[in-house]
C-alpha cells in the first residue's frame, strides 16, 4: 500500500490547528450573542432526524476547515471504496459490507465477482419463516408445546446488538413470549437466565459464527447440559429446542442442531456490525418479520443518506468531524450518549462496542504509529437517570466531555405529564451545559460571597441534540447507522483500519493457556510474570480449601 502524507503534515490540519489557536477558548455565549440567527442556523436534517450543532464550539469558518480536512483525508473516496465491496478491511483482506445487509433486492454489490445482496435476502427470508413458524406457534418443542422463551447466546456482537434492539423495540415486541439473553461466562449469567423457565417452551439460538467462541461454547453446551437434564436425557429432543448462527456445518451438526435451523453470515460482517443480519434472528423473533424489515429499511436510507448528502450537509459526516475536533483540537477523552427514551437504555453500551472496538487502533493503514489521539470514549447512561448520577462531573467537574443528546417529540407510552417533563430537561440540560452561570449572575439571586465560586458553572461544554419524531423500527435503523458511519469517519480521517480487532486475541490467548493450569490437579508448572503466577497460585489454594 502506498504510503499516504502524515495527518498533522496535511495543510488542512494545520489550518485547523491555527484556527484552534484563535478560538478555541472562545465562549458559546459569545458566539450566539454575536449571532441571534446560529441556532435557527447551525443544524441539519434528514430522513425524520433533527441535529442542532449550534451549541458546539464552532464558527462557519471551523465547518469549512473540517469539511477540507475530511476532502482531504479522502472520506468520500474511502466511503465509495466500502459501498464498491472494496476490501478496505486490508489486515484481513475482507470486504467491509454491513450496508448490503440492508441493501434492497434488486441492488447489485460485488465481491470477489459475485453479487452478495441475493444471499443476504435468501437468509433474510429463511429467518422470516422461522420467526413466523415460532411466533405462530407452528414449530414446537418436543412435547408439542408451543416455544414460549428465547434465549441468545453470544458475546459481543452476537449480543449486544439483540439484546440492544429487543429493548429498544420492546414497545413492538411479542408481549406472550420471554426473551433472554446469555453473554458472560460467568456462569451466574446462564443460571440466571433460565432459573424460572420451562425447558419443554425455550428455544435457544446459539450465535458464534465458528461455533467454537470460548465464552459462546461454554453457555451453549450448559444449556444443552440443562435442556437433556429437563427433558430425560433426549438427545433427539435438542434439534427442537436449539438453532445456530453460525457457518460451520460440522460443529453445528456436532452439537445436535439441525443444519436446516443454522443461519449464516459472511466474512465481510464485522460482528459489532452484525445486529442486522443472521444476528439479529432474536430481535426478528420479538418484533416480527415487518419490523425487522422495517429496522433494515431504516439503516438503508442512513446509508443511502451518507453515501449521497454534501459534506456539509451529511448527518454522519458531520457528527464525526465534531468528534475529532474535540478528541485532536480540544484533548477531548470521551464522548457521553444521553437517550432520554427508556427504550434505548441499552444504546450506549452498544455504541461503546461499535465505536471503540472499530476506531481503538494505534497505528495507521501503513502501519505507522499514530501521534495523534484515536477512538474517543463512548459511554452513558439513560436521562433523566444521568442527571441524578454522573452531570454533576459534566457540568462542573474539570474534564471536557461532549455530549450527544437523543430524544423524541412523541412518547410511546404518554403517561400524563412525563413526557413533556422528560424533554423540558433534554432542552435545560443542553441550554445548561452551554451557558451556565456566571459569578454576576449567583451573586444576583443573593448568595453569600463565600458560596458563589461553588455555584458558578463555566458553560462553554458542547453538545449535539439529536431530535426524532418517535421510536419506530425504521427510526431505531437509521440512529444505529447514524453512528456507523460516524465511526466510519473518523477512521478515514486519523488513516485507521476501523474493522479490524487485534486488540481482543491476546487476553484470550493468553486465557486458553491458564484454563488448563487453574484446572489440573496436580500444581502445574508456571512461566509467567511473578504477579501472574503468585495470583494463579493463590486462587488454586483457596478453591482446594
Amino acid at each position: 500500500m502506498a504510503a499516504t502524507p502524515a495527518l498533522k503534515s496535511r495543510p488542512a490540519w494545520k489550518a485547523l490547528a491555527s484556527h484552534h489557536a484563535k478560538i478555541g477558548k472562545t465562549h458559546l455565549r459569545e458566539l450566539f450573542g454575536d449571532d441571534p440567527k446560529r441556532g435557527a442556523r447551525m443544524n441539519a436534517e434528514a430522513l425524520g432526524i433533527f441535529l442542532d450543532y449550534s451549541k458546539n464550539r464552532i464558527t462557519d469558518e471551523t465547518l469549512k476547515l473540517l469539511i477540507r480536512l475530511a476532502k482531504a483525508c479522502g472520506v468520500e473516496r474511502k466511503r465509495d471504496a466500502m459501498f464498491e465491496g472494496k476490501k478496505i478491511n486490508i489486515t484481513e483482506n475482507r470486504a467491509v459490507l454491513h450496508v448490503a445487509l440492508r441493501a434492497p433486492r434488486g441492488a447489485k454489490i460485488v465481491v470477489d465477482g459475485k453479487n452478495v445482496v441475493p444471499a443476504v435476502h435468501a437468509t433474510l427470508d429463511k429467518m422470516a419463516k422461522f420467526s413466523d413458524r415460532v411466533r405462530s406457534g407452528q414449530w414446537k418443542g418436543h412435547t408439542g408445546r408451543r416455544i414460549k422463551n428465547v434465549v441468545n447466546i453470544g458475546i459481543g456482537g452476537s449480543d449486544l446488538g439483540p439484546v440492544m434492539a429487543y429493548e429498544a423495540l420492546r414497545y413492538y415486541s411479542k408481549r406472550s413470549m420471554t426473551f433472554r439473553f446469555v453473554s458472560n461466562i460467568d456462569g451466574n449469567d446462564f443460571a440466571e437466565a433460565v432459573k424460572d423457565l420451562d425447558a419443554a417452551e425455550t428455544l435457544f439460538i446459539v450465535s458464534s459464527k465458528t461455533f467454537t467462541t470460548l465464552e459462546t461454547m461454554t453457555n451453549a453446551h450448559s444449556a444443552r447440559a440443562w435442556f437433556l437434564k429437563a427433558s430425560g436425557g433426549k438427545t433427539a429432543a435438542v434439534a427442537k429446542h436449539f438453532v445456530a448462527v453460525s457457518t460451520n456445518a460440522a460443529e453445528v451438526t456436532k452439537f445436535g442442531i439441525d443444519t436446516a435451523n443454522m443461519f449464516g453470515f459472511w466474512d465481510w460482517v464485522g460482528g459489532r456490525y452484525s445486529m442486522d443480519s443472521a444476528i439479529g434472528l432474536s430481535s426478528m423473533l420479538a418484533v416480527g418479520p415487518d419490523n425487522f424489515r422495517a429496522m433494515l429499511d431504516g439503516f438503508h436510507q442512513m446509508d443511502e443518506h451518507f453515501r449521497t448528502a454534501p459534506l456539509e450537509k451529511n448527518l454522519p459526516v458531520l457528527m464525526g468531524l465534531l468528534s475529532v475536533w474535540y478528541s485532536n483540537f480540544f484533548g477531548a477523552q470521551t464522548v457521553a450518549v444521553l437517550p432520554y427514551e427508556q427504550y434505548l437504555k441499552r444504546f450506549p453500551a452498544y455504541l461503546q462496542q461499535l465505536t471503540m472496538e472499530s476506531n481503538g487502533k494505534h497505528v495507521t493503514l501503513d502501519g505507522k504509529t499514530v501521534n495523534y489521539d484515536t477512538g474517543s470514549i463512548y459511554w452513558g447512561e439513560p436521562g433523566t437517570n444521568g442527571q441524578h448520577s454522573f452531570y454533576q462531573l459534566i457540568h462542573q467537574g474539570t474534564r471536557l466531555i461532549p455530549c450527544d443528546f437523543i430524544a423524541f417529540v412523541k412518547a410511546l407510552n404518554p403517561i400524563g405529564r412525563h413526557h413533556d417533563i422528560l424533554m423540558a430537561n433534554v432542552f435545560a440540560q443542553a441550554e445548561a451545559l452551554a451557558f451556565g452561570k456566571t459569578a454576576e449572575q449567583v451573586r444576583a439571586e443573593g448568595t453569600a460571597d463565600w458560596l458563589v465560586p461553588h455555584r458558578v458553572f463555566e458553560g462553554n461544554r458542547p453538545s449535539n441534540t439529536i431530535l426524532a419524531d418517535n421510536l419506530t423500527p425504521g427510526m431505531l435503523g437509521k440512529l444505529v447507522a447514524l453512528y456507523e458511519h460516524c465511526v466510519f469517519t473518523q477512521g478515514a480521517i486519523w488513516n485507521i483500519n476501523s474493522f479490524d480487532q487485534w486488540g481482543v486475541e491476546l487476553g484470550k490467548a493468553l486465557a486458553q493457556a491458564i484454563i488448563p493450569e487453574l484446572e489440573s490437579k496436580d500444581s502445574p508448572k508456571l512461566r509467567h510474570d511473578s504477579s501472574t503466577n503468585h495470583i494463579i497460585r493463590r486462587y488454586r489454594k483457596l478453591k482446594a480449601s
